[in-house]
């Protein structure tokens, strides 16, 4: 499978088409922001009418899941946790044509820590180096 991930300020879909507003950027803060995540999803022919599982977790930059706190304690940010998915082929499509799933992801502003920072997806448990996609969170400016 093919994957597009992109960082917005919103994303929606509609119509299976992703809206992006405010998309590609890797540099926030120091500020929590409201954000969306863009994902689109290219399934080969082959892979189509067969349930598959998502993933999408926030990580370090050292490749550890970052956590929250909740009232359950310190909770990963999994976005998608072994979510299903499935995409069936359309009547009439010419076999072996790769099918889109488009996917649209807002959250409420995440507090970090000045730092780097990775969104990773997995599907049926296994990850590319480019179903990634890495932002930066600034520090704050001095006192002056």
């Amino acid at each position: 499978m093919k994957v597009v991930l992109l960082l917005a300020d919103y994303a929606q879909v509609a119509e299976g088409k992703l809206t992006v507003v405010g998309g590609g950027w890797s540099m926030t803060g120091p500020d929590p922001a409201p954000f969306g995540i863009a994902v689109l999803v290219h399934v080969p022919w082959d892979q189509a009418n067969r349930v598959h599982t998502m993933r999408l977790e926030l990580l370090d930059a050292d490749g550890r899941p970052v956590t929250v706190t909740t009232d359950e304690g310190e909770e990963p940010v999994v976005f998608l946790d072994d979510t299903p998915f499935e995409v069936g082929r359309p009547p009439g499509i010419k076999p072996g044509t790769p099918l889109d799933f488009p996917l649209a992801l807002n959250s409420s502003p995440l507090a970090l820590e000045p730092g780097r920072y990775e969104w990773r997806l997995s599907i049926d448990g296994r990850s590319e180096e480019d179903w990634r996609v890495a932002f930066t969170v600034r520090e704050g400016e001095p006192p002056g």
